[in-house]
């Protein structure tokens, strides 16, 4: 993986993805670069108008529709209307808002970055050909799955600890879903990255003070959204195992091209991963599409 950059991407000519949150940063970066190798790509984005501009600036065949993963009803309507595709990119997602709900009733954040992408992956599995990508965050390292409290119900509401519990999430969905993928013998393979500190506008949705400090990080430490783009092209579009994380290779994992990424041990436990699968399914209806093996 040494210095791999976006040149090394292969072609992609005939192949269909998904991007969501196409319209800014990371996603947009994915999309120009897969778009320009000759994929088709679809930005599944929630305001329309800006995926529309974010796509006339790609070079490529490009299609914008209308997803907000935190509204299942968008979700549905999203996965009924998506004909088979190659990969799907689970890109889109909010850090540390105040504490909201979205239509379903869901905390924010869980919402848009954990039960939107199950349930979205779930209603698309039996038309996904060859990948899934989750993008994580090494802030799963300060998550806990709540599995009695997942939508802060209960007790203070902690924006922080919030998105490290979805991060971690996305890293326990994407090990369980390779489980399941494996035992139904599907040749779906699911991969994850995450971005180190990449200059994007995920970070200005904060307080003042925070978005502040933010800027500030962006200015100083932060790499370019064109390389935070990098571990996500290359999970989507490389061959590596089912269940491979990367991210950036330099800086403890901020910077840097592409490089195999680790992962904190409760991202490894596979029985929190199981009840947090069940969990999801109860609350958002939706389940694993696969019959298992015979």
């Amino acid at each position: 993986m040494s210095g791999w950059t976006a040149d090394d991407v292969p072609d992609q000519t005939g192949r269909t993805f998904v991007i969501t949150g196409a319209n800014s940063g990371i996603g947009f970066e994915a999309a120009k670069v897969l778009a320009a190798h000759g994929a088709r790509v679809v930005l599944a984005v929630r305001d329309t108008e800006k995926g529309q501009r974010a796509a006339a600036r790609i070079q490529g065949e490009t299609e914008v529709r209308r997803l907000d993963l935190a509204d299942l009803e968008s979700v549905r309507a999203f996965a009924d209307g998506t004909p088979p595709l190659d990969v799907l990119i689970n890109n889109a997602g909010v850090m540390f808002p105040s504490k909201q709900r979205t239509k379903d009733g869901f905390e924010l954040q869980l919402g848009t970055n954990h039960l939107g992408p199950f349930a979205l992956t779930n209603l698309l599995l039996d038309r996904i050909r060859e990948r899934v990508v989750v993008v994580a965050s090494e802030a799963h390292r300060m998550g806990r799955i709540r599995l009695d409290d997942l939508n802060f119900e209960h007790g203070r509401y902690e924006r922080h600890l919030a998105y490290g519990q979805t991060k971690l999430a996305n890293l326990l969905f994407a090990s369980e879903l390779q489980r399941k993928l494996d035992a139904a013998g599907s040749p779906v393979r699911v991969t994850a990255a995450h971005p180190g500190w990449a200059a994007t506008n995920l970070q200005s949705h904060s307080n003042p003070i925070e978005n502040a400090f933010m800027a500030l990080g962006n200015l100083v430490l932060a790499q370019s959204a064109a390389m935070g783009a990098l571990p996500t092209l290359y999970a989507a579009t490389m061959d590596v195992p089912g269940d491979t994380y990367i991210g950036p290779g330099s800086l403890g994992g901020m910077r840097g091209h592409p490089a195999l990424a680790s992962r904190s041990g409760a991202a490894q436990d596979a029985d929190t991963a199981r009840e947090l699968w069940e969990r999801s399914e109860e609350l958002t209806g939706v389940h694993f599409p696969l019959a298992a093996a015979v």
